[in-house]
């Protein structure tokens, strides 16, 4: 399927973004230092997640430190970290019994202590252990949660000749505008994410991020949304690898799980694909037939199950995956290397207008129209 082709084209342009996607140990680092005090020692904090709005068994892990311009090095096994360890980018859920460890370096400056944080925790295959409901007990619409989620803005094309201006919430930088805005919790319990074409030719959308605020590693991953169909829309659900800023793509790894374009076809399909070094365009795509009169205009929930050298994705049914991806998948491809336990992802959601897949919006495309989603949701494997 053609789609992987310009998910290659969409990641590419990612390469500008880097300074959007902040690095949680904030700075850059070439490695050891020789300076003569330490680093401070990092902080370790973790809080329990919610589901729900529930507290639940699993953690989410924040790491911090006092010195200026510090990056921080960390492992989950117990070992002791170093400079060749994960780059601390973003709180990340834990969902079983680690121990954390992490330091920090900087320009002028020694490595500092290592800090240690065991972590107890069992929890049974299967438990919900974070959500984002998109609930709101307001008469209004709302932010969405702005601990979890940020935003992706402006034009250029994002690498696929696309033709829309993305909004944050409450931007009014034109084309956006506080009065229709592009992303908000309804009071339906939804977040809508609306496209516009607010004058003749200019569009407007949205695309949200959980990177630098929310991140995970392993679990069943799940979407419930609804998304438009008309000629030029390209609705998507996806992840990248948190240490996109650091290794860059497609080393970090990229994950799509709810993917498609234009009007409703029959049968009509959502696709499902991973791209890494040495797999990328269309090299690992796979297009789910939904059952006869079914369209992805209905409420469907897109899932992904994510467990060490596999990917599975699934639609309504996660004992039933259309596609599972290995390490033995990508053994074809000319050095190729599998990223994907390479450390935690976050969660992008957007729908675009037109480019270079989908092509333009007709006469017979709606504007407004919206990509809802009902809920994220994350249970253990």
């Amino acid at each position: 399927m053609v789609s992987s082709l310009y998910s290659l084209m969409r990641c590419a342009a990612l390469a500008s973004l880097v300074p959007l996607i902040g690095c949680g140990g904030s700075g850059s680092s070439s490695g050891t230092t020789t300076g003569t005090s330490p680093a401070a020692t990092p902080t370790i904090t973790a809080m329990s997640s919610t589901a729900n709005g529930v507290a639940t068994a699993a953690e989410i892990v924040t790491l911090a430190d006092t010195t200026s311009n510090a990056v921080i090095y960390y492992t989950t096994d117990g070992t002791t970290p170093t400079t060749n360890s994960l780059v601390y980018e973003a709180p990340f859920l834990v969902t079983s019994s680690v121990t954390v460890n992490a330091i920090a370096t900087a320009s002028g400056y020694s490595n500092s202590s290592v800090a240690t944080k065991a972590l107890s925790i069992s929890i049974a295959s299967g438990t919900l252990v974070w959500s984002d409901e998109f609930s709101n007990s307001t008469s209004s619409i709302a932010q969405p949660n702005s601990s979890v989620w940020t935003y992706d803005t402006g034009a250029g094309g994002w690498g696929n000749s696309e033709l829309e201006d993305y909004c944050a919430w409450n931007s009014s930088a034109s084309p956006c505008t506080t009065s229709s805005p592009n992303a908000y919790v309804g009071t339906d319990g939804y977040l809508h994410m609306v496209a516009e074409e607010p004058t003749s030719g200019t569009y407007t959308s949205a695309r949200l991020k959980t990177a630098g605020l929310f991140s995970f590693q392993y679990g069943r991953l799940e979407f419930r949304a609804q998304v438009p169909e008309g000629q030029g829309f390209w609705p998507a659900a996806w992840l990248l690898g948190n240490n996109y800023s650091t290794a860059g793509w497609p080393a970090c790894g990229e994950m799509d799980v709810l993917e498609r374009v234009d009007a409703a076809a029959s049968p009509d399909w959502n696709e499902g694909s991973i791209h890494g070094t040495g797999f990328t365009g269309s090299n690992l795509g796979t297009v789910y037939d939904f059952p006869t009169g079914a369209t992805a205009a209905g409420w469907h929930t897109y899932g992904m199950i994510w467990s060490k050298g596999s990917v599975a994705y699934y639609v309504d049914n996660p004992a039933s995956p259309y596609v599972t991806y290995t390490t033995s998948s990508i053994s074809g491809f000319s050095g190729s290397a599998w990223p994907f336990d390479n450390g935690p992802a976050f969660i992008i959601l957007n729908l675009a207008v037109g480019g270079s897949w989908p092509g333009l919006p007709s006469a017979s495309t709606t504007f407004p129209s919206q990509m809802l989603v009902d809920y994220v949701r994350i249970y253990t494997n």
